[in-house]
């Protein structure tokens, strides 16, 4: 078995005495599509924030290809092969949709003709091309979460992690979404993904980690765990005593 491209050894991350991230191991192997789930405030975009530079680990580490890249900012993860997309899309509100995607490309193209090129291909990957002109302002939520995705594409990155990036979205728009990502990975992107909505875990993920309290209380495919009486508790904001 080939070694995994991301592994995460032990993270912690405390801000004073609150914990948020508590002894958090997992590795993600390339073409992997892996769900992170749990309740609301169980630190999972605090883990992301570990993962892509925003923020340092109290202790553990973080390594990508065998790297440790606990002190490199996130720049230089990004050149290292990591995207992501944030829990709430935050465009530059001025700019086109293709501006926006261009601040991505900029990345591994210096040229404006190529950065220009570059994004224009993420938007027709995300089905944005006839919005490219369009100030992100007027676009829809759903538009917004799909230049947020072309955005972080356009770094060309080797690992995609997704924060929520379905929140909000129609049954419609979300089966777009995952028929999108699913045609991805098959061309060789990796995924690591938070999500809220189970069926989607079910229908998405090979391998689903469920983080509550800050720690990692179970690692399985879709069908065990979402089995799991624990983390059906979890869910259910309810302890057996």
């Amino acid at each position: 078995m080939s070694e995994p491209f991301l592994q995460v050894r032990g993270a912690v991350k405390r801000f004073g005495g609150l914990t948020a991230v508590n002894d958090v191991s997992f590795d993600v192997r390339r073409g992997e599509i892996v769900s992170i789930i749990g309740p609301n405030g169980a630190g999972k975009t605090t883990l992301f924030n570990l993962l892509t530079g925003q923020l340092k680990p109290t202790a553990g580490d973080v390594s990508l290809n065998g790297q440790v890249i606990n002190a490199l900012p996130p720049e230089r993860r990004a050149r290292l092969g990591l995207g992501r997309t944030f829990q709430i899309a935050k465009p530059l509100l001025t700019l086109t949709a293709l501006e926006n995607a261009m601040v991505g490309s900029f990345l591994h193209h210096s040229r404006l003709h190529d950065a220009e090129a570059k994004a224009h291909q993420m938007l027709i990957e995300v089905g944005l091309d006839r919005r490219a002109h369009v100030r992100a302002a007027q676009l829809t939520l759903s538009e917004r979460r799909r230049l947020e995705v072309a955005r972080a594409l356009a770094l060309e990155p080797s690992l995609m992690l997704l924060d929520e990036v379905m929140a909000g979205l129609n049954q419609s728009e979300v089966q777009d979404s995952i028929d999108l990502f699913r045609r991805l990975n098959g061309a060789g992107l990796t995924f690591l993904i938070i999500e809220h909505n189970l069926k989607v875990v079910r229908a998405f993920s090979e391998r689903v980690i469920v983080i509550d309290r800050g720690a990692k209380i179970a690692e399985g495919t879709a069908e065990q765990i979402l089995t799991n009486p624990e983390v059906v508790t979890a869910y259910l904001g309810r302890r057996r005593g």
